[in-house]
């Protein structure tokens, strides 16, 4: 059985629109059952296991999933896409790599490729980026497969220089004019194949497990931040290098406190006597101690009053940054009789030069009416 004579998704018995994790799983699934070492003599499932491997090896790669998608099987003949003898993007590619160069010495085999880097998103509250903090997460990755140490050969088993590209990683091929040079798809650029896939990864070199991991936050983190943590993302396929895992920090919205950069600011209500008189009022700072703001006497609406030094902690450097308190006046709204009394007596004595916003606004409105009229 040829895996050209078969769609690639029926021989892995998915839908054309799985994700990789299904498709990944499917071939798994498969390739543990149709294994030579389950099957030995059986011809059948020797060249099911080759249609499988090779429909898998097509789909778990995007660019060549994409051109499979559009063209079929023509994708990959040596005439192009589908005959049209013009280069697909992946063949623009491999001209620009036969110019330029693509990190390979003189044609040889492919460099290791590193694994992919992951990102995972934490909430952490104002105190926590205040204070910094440690905690630990949970993420599933790909990891080194144990058993074959990552190389993706049954244990006691090896590999053999590739026939298709003799070794080199690197196939030619006619494109119109062009000679392209490209990526040996038997090998995938090792120059050597697999004789006996492991069992335990089937050929991957990796599998996914869950893994606990300890962060630092440092203080001073905000919305945005990323934290870099080297070599814990996937692993690298036969044994290459893994990549990196980035956190990337998101602020907890708070009850008292909204954060502009290392400001802190908060909205403080006071009652219209205190605006008036002067007073004091305490704030919880975010570090825990109680602040005392002084208020002085005549405060309006929308006032700042600014705290040096209260605010958030600079990232990986000194100092603070500010906390400020913005003023609310609020007009009561429930008044005993007493209290009533006490305010018409207030009123009585009002002069209009206590309240001189008022006083000017009023005079620019008389000023306005008697152009009006005049």
């Amino acid at each position: 059985m040829s895996a050209t004579e078969i769609d690639f998704y029926e021989l892995l018995e998915v839908e054309r629109g799985a994700d990789d994790k299904t498709i990944k799983s499917a071939y798994r699934r498969l390739a543990m059952r149709y294994h030579p070492d389950k099957n030995p003599g059986c011809q059948e499932s020797e060249a099911k296991f080759k249609a499988i491997s090779q429909a898998y090896d097509c789909l778990k790669d995007p660019q060549k999933r994409a051109a499979y998608d559009r063209y079929g099987h023509a994708a990959f003949e040596q005439a192009g896409m589908g005959g049209a003898g013009g280069a697909g993007f992946s063949d623009i590619g491999d001209i620009f790599e036969s110019i330029f160069g693509s990190g390979f010495a003189g044609g040889g085999r492919q460099q290791a490729r590193r694994g992919a880097d992951l990102r995972y998103d934490m909430a952490v509250s104002l105190e926590e980026a205040f204070h910094g903090t440690e905690t630990s997460i949970e993420i599933e990755v790909s990891q080194t497969c144990e058993p074959c140490g990552g190389s993706g050969a049954e244990p006691g088993t090896g590999t053999r220089r590739c026939n298709l590209c003799g070794g080199v990683g690197r196939v030619r091929a006619q494109q119109g004019f062009f000679m392209v040079e490209r990526t040996c798809p038997t090998c995938h650029g090792r120059g050597e194949v697999i004789e006996a896939p492991c069992r335990a990864c089937g050929g991957e070199g990796r599998v996914d497990k869950p893994e606990t991991l300890e962060v630092t936050i440092p203080p001073g983190v905000d919305t945005g931040t990323r934290i870099r943590l080297t070599g814990k993302g996937e692993a690298g396929p036969f044994g290459s290098p893994p990549g990196d895992l980035y956190i990337f920090v998101h602020l907890k919205r708070h009850d008292v406190f909204e954060r502009e950069g290392t400001t802190l600011v908060t909205r403080v209500p006071i009652t219209f006597t205190t605006a008036a008189l002067g007073g004091e009022i305490e704030i919880p700072g975010v570090d825990g101690e109680r602040l005392t703001i002084g208020i002085p006497a005549g405060i309006q609406s929308g006032k700042q009053l600014r705290r040096r030094g209260a605010g958030m902690p600079v990232l990986q450097g000194r100092g603070r940054g500010d906390m400020v308190i913005e003023i609310t006046v609020e007009t009561p709204t429930k008044l005993s009789s007493r209290q009533k009394e006490i305010l018409r007596e207030l009123q009585s004595t009002e002069t209009g030069e206590e309240c001189p916003q008022s006083l000017g606004f009023f005079e620019r409105i008389k000023t306005a009416w008697s152009d009006l009229t005049d």
